[in-house]
């Protein structure tokens, strides 16, 4: 594995000193090897490691390239590793979620457009307390997107993606559903939308903060 985790870091040097750029195709194995004074097969593994984490894109009959780069595609492995997740893991995501997400609130609330309040008002008109459970998630999934997407950085927005599960929250929103709280979680978002309209960022952050909170204390309970 060192000499694998050598051949890992020599090409992670030749993209961020710029020799290879995103979107380039790498040399041919052989000469590859040779440049960065590895064995053919430590470099395949390298490559190897690199496809599953979404830096490479190996491309057969074609070659192998830098991927994109972009941030939703080099977190992928984190959407992979939540939905793994246990209860007892659960509530350290939503942790994270909760020193997260408000600050993503409080960007936002300086950053976002018109178009965006609408669509965050459009989400909440398609939904009520008779809406099924599945409209719910996906109310819920939007809405936290786009406050998030608003915030306009593409690190954040991605790392808050990954953290969501459809899973956990269709479990949330039935507990909801059940426990006839949908009505108070749906006003907790009308309540953050209007500070977003006001542009009033302490008052989103605290807001999204106790919105989360909520939800992270039913959890403890459910669990």
């Amino acid at each position: 594995m060192a000499v694998t985790d050598e051949a890992i870091t020599k090409i992670k040097d030749m993209i961020l000193s710029g020799e290879l750029s995103a979107g380039e195709r790498l040399p041919p194995e052989k000469e590859l090897s040779e440049k960065l004074g590895l064995s053919r097969s430590s470099l395949r593994e390298a490559v190897k490691a690199l496809e599953i984490i979404r830096v490479l894109d190996v491309r057969r009959g074609d070659g192998t390239y830098v991927t994109s780069l972009e941030p939703k595609l080099l977190t992928e492995a984190m959407t992979f590793i939540v939905d793994l997740h246990k209860d007892e893991t659960i509530l350290d995501i939503f942790e994270v979620r909760r020193i997260l997400e408000p600050a993503a609130a409080a960007i936002a609330a300086g950053r976002i457009t018109p178009e965006q309040l609408t669509a965050l008002r459009a989400t909440l008109d398609s939904v009520d307390v008779d809406t099924s459970v599945e409209d719910l998630v996906e109310h819920d999934l939007i809405f936290h997107s786009l406050i998030t997407a608003a915030a306009d950085n593409a690190y954040l927005a991605s790392v808050l993606d990954a953290l969501s599960s459809s899973t956990v929250r269709a479990r949330i929103w039935r507990g909801l559903t059940q426990e006839k709280a949908v009505d108070r979680t749906l006003s907790e978002h009308t309540a953050i939308i209007e500070a977003l309209e006001r542009g009033d960022a302490d008052l989103a952050k605290a807001l999204l903060t106790v919105h989360i909170s909520g939800v992270e204390h039913w959890l403890r309970q459910a669990l």
